[in-house]
């Protein structure tokens, strides 16, 4: 969607953008929950900031700044406050819902992503999963091309690792 029409469609513009900035927030929360509740705070501070939002800045860029900073902020407040509880502190240990294999798989592979440093995840992201170039990405994060090449390069290594191959990709040990 281009910056025009944004404009034309105005607010209503911002629902195109709803699924796109469920899954950034899904990466920069790793929780369904909390990312519901930041998409839904990003999406309502966007519609009060409509009317400042400037006609040269893009509206997924302009959205995307806006989720990582109530992020960042959300992230701020919560550790002032950080409450030391732990899965295993708990009476009652979460239920595991069913055991595909695709799903388990699934999950391995999201596990490994989530352990990623968080600019690392972040840029790995952008670019593989939201198919952004690697300037776009750049661009979003605020951040040189080469600096969003090198690390979304350290996350794929990491990756790779981690699933047991080399850097090369290929298979490693038993």
């Amino acid at each position: 969607m281009t910056s025009g029409e944004a404009r034309t469609n105005g607010p209503a513009s911002l629902l195109s953008e709803a699924v796109v900035l469920r899954r950034y927030a899904i990466s920069l929360t790793r929780d369904l929950s909390e990312a519901e509740d930041l998409l839904q705070d990003c999406l309502e501070r966007a519609l009060w900031k409509w009317r400042l939002r400037r006609d040269a800045v893009p509206l997924r860029p302009w959205l995307f700044t806006m989720m990582r900073n109530l992020h960042v902020s959300r992230w701020r407040r919560s550790h002032r406050w950080a409450n030391d509880l732990t899965l295993d502190d708990l009476s009652v240990q979460p239920a595991v819902s069913g055991g595909q294999e695709d799903r388990v798989a699934m999950n391995e592979v999201l596990a490994l992503v989530q352990a990623l440093p968080d600019e690392q995840r972040a840029a790995l992201v952008l670019v593989a999963i939201e198919g952004l170039t690697y300037a776009e990405a750049a661009g979003r994060m605020g951040i040189a091309e080469g600096t969003i090449m090198s690390r979304v390069s350290r996350a794929r290594s990491r990756l790779r690792m981690a699933d047991g191959r080399d850097a090369g990709g290929a298979l490693t040990g038993s």
